[in-house]
């Protein structure tokens, strides 16, 4: 019974990975950090209530929870995609359809690929204990780590994530070399086939090199806007190296960063391209060193690689694996910016790190019930905020932008924080002639986002207020930061055009913004976009006249 309830305390922790947000916005995670707090007050409950049936017999081993609590929601997650692939079940993006319970399918393959080398090591050595001793739990341990490890191999390559691939191939490759003791093999081969050994190796990178040309050419722009977004996080790293900007901050600061870039000229016509306004850095190191210095993020590097290393030596090959993993992963994605992992890897280092007893179950349960009764209070309000902006939304969108801003006001000092819902409530001023206000609030959203829309608007109120100059300066800065956007050089050309706007070379400014809006080719093309060129073309026609 007290096994029961351990296992129980820890699949309850894992669980954030079987929540979904449908009853939010989309990209909101408070439902899954509401859910955690809860299911932390519970796990708490089940492992001191596991203290009154332990008697003599050593309680349940923590990383051995951890690993099968891992291949149980890794064979949920795996059969809810292959429901999905084959029509039995709703993908929760429309672009997609192979989600899991996930947005989208790089988290949901980064999930997979971090539970399969837990699958791998578990099916090794109850593989080799059924061969030794010939128990019936063996065989069953064997068969359900088997059976998830194939049902993770065939949902993985429909992901169509590169990133994910690669950490699975290098995890379980690592966990099997570990297991096999392939650097003591090594260490003996080195000596007797010492060239022919360096012949392998070079070998094998000259297939890595293909395979990663390979992969590149599969998606190439996406594979180009990765290394164009970590260019500019590099950039912003250097205007603050050691405190960083600050957390949250990352998106703010990486806007600056690409606007400044762009500004200088001379960038790469593929650069442009493929620019974007991303949240994140899609490289946790490179974010976490935006956002909190390239000391924090060396150390706690070191941090982790010393619970690695601890890992190691205890031999949890499978925690190490699933750990190795989540870090391969994260150097091409953004996993840390999800509640379900950054819960699953603080538990996977302290599964590396943390011994066997008594007192560490109790640790655990005194850690996990402080943090969610500390939390939960909090999350509960901003929860019930998120709903409430839910039913703004729909007023925003019907334009009903009075009913919207009543209700955007109200949640304003819990939302305060959230760029989608500061550009939403800046917007409804807008739309109601509320020029001064808006540009309060659209000020707040710059400081949280990279969106040039939001300098746009802030631009659209100015040349309302007559202020044309600042018009100006906040159009141009939407050119700089995403030069590829066709709206802010309508935007500057409808400016050019206003007969109020007295500019001693605003004829040659004009020219120059129809001659681009007309001439340049959008990313995608759209109804508004042939709207925006059908209008410019009009001013044209009557700036000729003149």
């Amino acid at each position: 019974m007290a096994v029961t309830l351990q296992f129980a305390a820890v699949c309850m922790l894992l669980s954030l990975v079987c929540v979904d947000n449908l009853e939010f916005l989309s990209g909101e995670t408070i439902g899954q950090w509401i859910w955690f707090d809860k299911a932390a007050i519970w796990a708490s409950s089940c492992i001191l209530l596991s203290f009154l049936f332990i008697r003599e017999r050593r309680p349940l081993s923590f990383s051995f929870a951890v690993s099968w609590g891992l291949i149980l929601f890794g064979g949920i997650e795996a059969v809810y995609g292959l429901r999905q692939l084959y029509g039995f079940a709703a993908s929760g993006h429309s672009l997609y359809a192979l989600t899991g319970s996930f947005f989208n399918p790089g988290p949901y393959s980064g999930y997979l690929a971090m539970v399969l080398p837990v699958c791998l090591h578990q099916w090794l050595v109850c593989k080799k204990r059924k061969e030794q001793d010939g128990r019936f739990i063996y065989s069953i341990k064997y068969t359900v780590a088997g059976g998830v490890m194939l049902l993770i191999l065939c949902v993985l390559p429909a992901g169509m994530s590169r990133s994910a691939w690669l950490a699975a191939g290098i995890s379980c490759l690592w966990v099997y070399a570990c297991y096999m003791d392939w650097n003591s093999r090594f260490k003996k081969m080195w000596h007797s086939y010492k060239w022919r050994i360096i012949t392998a190796v070079t070998s094998c990178l000259c297939v890595l090199l293909l395979a990663g040309y390979l992969l590149f050419s599969l998606k190439p722009d996406s594979a180009r806007g990765r290394l164009f977004m970590w260019k500019i996080a590099c950039s912003t790293i250097e205007e603050k190296f050691l405190q960083g900007h600050g957390i949250g901050n990352f998106a703010a600061a990486y806007g600056d960063a690409q606007e400044t870039y762009f500004a200088a000229g001379g960038y790469e016509p593929w650069e442009e391209r493929v620019a974007g306004s991303p949240e994140y850095a899609f490289n946790e190191y490179l974010q976490v060193a935006v956002e909190l210095g390239v000391p924090v993020t060396l150390f706690l590097l070191s941090v982790i690689i010393t619970g690695l290393y601890i890992g190691i030596r205890k031999k949890r090959y499978g925690i190490c694996g699933a750990l190795l993993s989540l870090m391969v992963f994260s150097f091409s994605s953004y996993p840390l910016q999800l509640p379900v992992f950054v819960v699953t890897s603080t538990i996977l280092f302290f599964a590396c790190i943390l011994g066997n007893s008594r007192w560490l179950w109790l640790l655990i349960a005194v850690f996990t019930g402080i943090t969610g009764g500390l939390r939960l209070q909090s999350d509960l309000r901003t929860g019930q905020a998120c709903r409430e902006w839910t039913n703004a939304k729909v007023l925003y969108n019907m334009g009903a932008y009075e009913s919207a801003e009543e209700e955007y006001h109200h949640l304003y000092p819990i939302l305060k924080n959230r760029a989608a819902f500061l550009f939403e409530y800046g917007h409804c001023l807008h739309k109601q002639e509320k020029f001064e206000v808006s540009n309060r609030i659209l000020r707040e959203a710059l400081n949280r986002s990279n969106d040039p829309m939001i300098l746009n608007i802030i631009g659209k109120n100015c040349q309302q207020t007559g202020d044309y100059n600042a018009a100006e300066s906040w159009f141009i800065r939407s050119t700089h930061r995403l030069p590829g956007r066709l709206y802010p050089y309508y935007l500057l050309a409808k400016l050019y055009a206003a007969p109020d706007f007295h500019l001693p070379d605003k004829r040659k400014k004009l020219e120059s913004m129809i001659k681009l809006v007309l001439t340049k080719e959008p990313k995608v093309n759209s109804t508004a976009v042939q709207e925006m060129k059908e209008e410019i073309l009009s001013i044209s026609k009557d700036s000729d006249n003149d």
